[in-house]
């Protein structure tokens, strides 16, 4: 039986992985291999271009001008960019410090306001 290596992953990718893993009968580990060897396979890809997939995301190139297949993979990565970046948001706390309070909706869909002059009600 061959060896792995140890491998470090980021939180969020293992998470992500680890619920994948589940919808596809596959361990996490196992997940995590298959996506790397389809991003290995799209790079390597002669009908898609990873460098042109690169200057969309980076703003130097039109969507438009990418087949579907590349489009694709530009809307998966626009999606785990979104992803990301709300989970950086902490609007609580940059509310709280600025001093302003805040309405949102709880899980049943009631308006709640939120603030540090005013608790949740």
């Amino acid at each position: 039986m061959a060896t792995t290596p140890p491998t470090r992953v980021d939180a969020d990718i293992y998470a992500t992985a680890r619920s994948a893993a589940r919808e596809s009968n596959r361990s996490t580990a196992q997940q995590i291999s298959y996506w790397a060897r389809i991003g290995r396979e799209l790079e390597r890809s002669t009908s898609v271009s990873a460098r042109d997939i690169e200057a969309v995301l980076d703003g130097r190139s039109p969507y438009d001008e990418l087949d579907p297949r590349e489009q694709a993979v530009v809307r998966a990565e626009w999606s785990v960019r979104m992803v990301e970046a709300r989970e950086r948001l902490n609007l609580d706390a940059e509310f709280s410090a600025e001093g302003r309070s805040w309405v949102e909706a709880d899980e049943d869909g009631n308006v709640v306001h939120r603030g540090p002059d005013r608790t949740a009600r």
